[in-house]
């Protein structure tokens, strides 16, 4: 009895914090509250809370732009998942020092983990963080457009988008003053893998400082030790674009004139690292240009590029995300409440995979859930709100559109915007089914199981007086498209 009634609380909440999301833009403090209140109350809302933000955040940016609210909303969930805290410092004024300092935070973190989607999403928000350093008109901007620009070359360059990451550098090696560079320096600790060179730079110049320090028998210094010259850096990581994808356009230089042009920069600084040092020897051994010559192309333009991050992978990253939490909520849910009913775990796996094209893993996933649901009671339910339906076919978002267009005032009535798991799963079922151009034979099975479910509903309507519009139209929907493709099929 006592987990039945948490249950009932469970999805009463569950209900009630799914249209709170959806109907107001999150903030900052709004969202630390929320979490932490769930988290003492239930890790299983906590979890649920954190995935409809994830979406929220995705379908807003999508409809309109990643805002600078938004921004710091996402920072401050993932820091709070992170660590249990949130970094104050979001709630403060925007400025360049500010926002490349929490770009920084994120980027020390994704340096210390592996790449899984949390990460990804991570470095997504430390090059939004650093545009937005670069967009700031304060006193300080023109101290770290050079730096700004090296680390979103080193974010590019990691996830693969070398040309981009080329722009960026060029940006630097291109600026006519570098007058107030030497007041922000390439943070070693900052950097990701990016090649065993960098590696075996920064343990050398750690050693080194460590064996200089015991001879001369002084106290150990560690200031300047793993850093890097901006100016250097962004020519290095030029050279290392270029032979990754031996680009040899006419508009850029080719590997041994970028190879020249870092020489020519490290003689004529006046002031320089040992990690510098270090590493221009590992350039001239590797690529052996020392004496070499060969006439510069005049590449002089500075390459336009956007001065926003593109969000479109920001999205796609934060519904898969949202994914993974949902998945670990159903997951929580089936380990409190299997006793009640039958209480299945990927529905959001099977949905997110077809979204994706994965339509042989999404039918895989939605045939076993029909299996298990099937004459079942009690079933849970996905909600038809715009942060679900992103996920959706386009099939059912057009009914979802059309259901609410037919009747405005049942848009906030649970009965008019949500869709039994079942359902959604025979959906998939069918259209996974025609998309792998099944035989006939596999869609009238499925027919079968939409007949079970069509009557199932109907004994329920009658003993509880409710009538579920969004079940009903998907029912008539499956129904029709079955039809449709076994008479087609038969008259080829």
């Amino acid at each position: 009895m006592i987990t039945s009634v948490c249950y009932c609380r469970c999805t009463a909440a569950k209900r009630a914090i799914t249209p709170v999301v959806s109907s107001y833009s999150l903030t900052v403090r709004s969202c630390l509250c929320w979490m932490r209140g769930l988290a003492k109350i239930d890790q299983r809302l906590f979890v649920y809370f954190t995935a409809v933000s994830f979406l929220h955040v995705a379908y807003k940016t999508t409809t309109d732009a990643l805002k600078d609210e938004l921004l710091d909303v996402l920072a401050t969930t993932y820091s709070y998942l992170q660590s249990n805290d949130a970094r104050r410092c979001l709630n403060a004024r925007h400025s360049s020092v500010l926002s490349l300092s929490l770009a920084a935070k994120l980027m020390k973190v994704v340096a210390n983990n592996s790449r899984s989607t949390v990460q990804l999403v991570e470095i997504e928000l430390s090059k939004a963080y650093l545009y937005r350093a670069l967009r700031c008109k304060d006193s300080d901007s023109d101290s770290i457009y050079c730096l700004a620009n090296v680390y979103l070359a080193v974010l590019y360059y990691i996830t693969g988008h070398y040309q981009t990451a080329i722009d960026h550098c060029t940006l630097v090696t291109r600026s006519q003053d570098h007058s107030q560079c030497s007041s922000h320096v390439v943070q070693g600790e900052l950097l990701p893998k990016i090649d065993d060179e960098i590696d075996s730079v920064l343990g050398l110049a750690v050693f080194y400082q460590y064996v200089r320090t015991a001879a001369l028998n002084q106290k150990q210094q560690t200031q300047h030790v793993s850093v890097f010259t901006t100016e250097l850096f962004a020519h290095y990581l030029h050279i290392r674009c270029l032979s990754i994808t031996k680009c040899r356009q006419l508009t850029q230089t080719s590997l041994t004139d970028e190879v020249q042009r870092y020489q020519k920069c490290f003689n004529e600084l006046q002031e320089t690292f040992t990690t510098d040092a270090l590493l221009l020897n590992f350039v001239n051994i590797k690529y052996k240009a020392n004496n070499q010559t060969q006439t510069v192309l005049n590449s002089e333009t500075v390459p336009e590029i956007a001065h926003e991050l593109s969000t479109t992978e920001l999205v796609e990253l934060l519904q898969q995300s949202a994914v993974e939490r949902l998945t670990a909520f159903r997951q929580l849910e089936a380990q409190e409440f299997s006793s009640l009913g039958r209480i299945v775990t990927t529905d959001f796996e099977a949905l997110y995979a077809y979204k994706c094209g994965e339509y042989q893993r999404s039918l895989k996933l939605s045939t076993q859930i029909v299996r298990t649901l099937i004459g079942a009671k009690g079933m849970s339910r996905a909600f038809a709100y715009p942060e679900f339906i992103q996920l959706m076919d386009d099939d059912i978002v057009s009914l979802i559109g059309l259901a609410l267009i037919a009747n405005p005032s049942c848009r906030e009535d649970v009965r008019c915007n949500s869709i039994l798991q079942l359902y959604l799963s025979l959906c998939l079922m069918t259209k996974c089914q025609m998309k792998l151009h099944h035989p006939v034979t596999s869609l009238a099975q499925t027919l079968d199981y939409v007949e079970i479910a069509r009557r199932d509903t109907d004994d329920f309507n009658r003993l509880t007086l409710e009538y579920f519009a969004l079940d009903q139209l998907l029912l008539k929907l499956i129904e029709r498209k079955i039809v449709l493709y076994i008479i087609s099929r038969k008259l080829l």
